[in-house]
């Protein structure tokens, strides 16, 4: 019962980190700002989301299985936005600079 409402209130509390990314992704000017508001908040919503479940989980066996499927996610996401940044750069998407970004708000 007290795993169940820990697990509960676990996967809740990743909703704003999800929320949060979402944000990122629609708001920030590039693509290196999205990808890191993507890559942090969604990395932390998901490990939440884990937990919640591990936490909920039948047997630790069951828990430790869904530990590594949140790690090996981590793996996947750091590398997925690794290639896309090297590919945005490769492709003249330089990373944008603290004056780039006065000018475009009208500093």
């Amino acid at each position: 019962m007290m795993g169940d409402l820990l697990g509960i209130a676990l996967i809740l509390l990743s909703l704003p980190f999800f929320i949060a990314s979402t944000v990122g992704l629609l708001r920030f000017p590039d693509v290196y700002a999205r990808l890191h508001a993507l890559t942090k908040a969604d990395n932390v919503g998901l490990g939440l989301i884990c937990l919640g479940l591990a936490v909920q989980a039948d047997s630790v066996a069951v828990g430790l299985k869904i530990v590594l499927i949140w790690g090996l996610l981590l793996l996947a996401s750091s590398t997925g936005a690794t290639l896309i940044s090297t590919s945005a750069l490769r492709h003249g998407h330089p990373p944008r600079q603290r004056n780039d970004v006065d000018k475009h708000a009208g500093r």
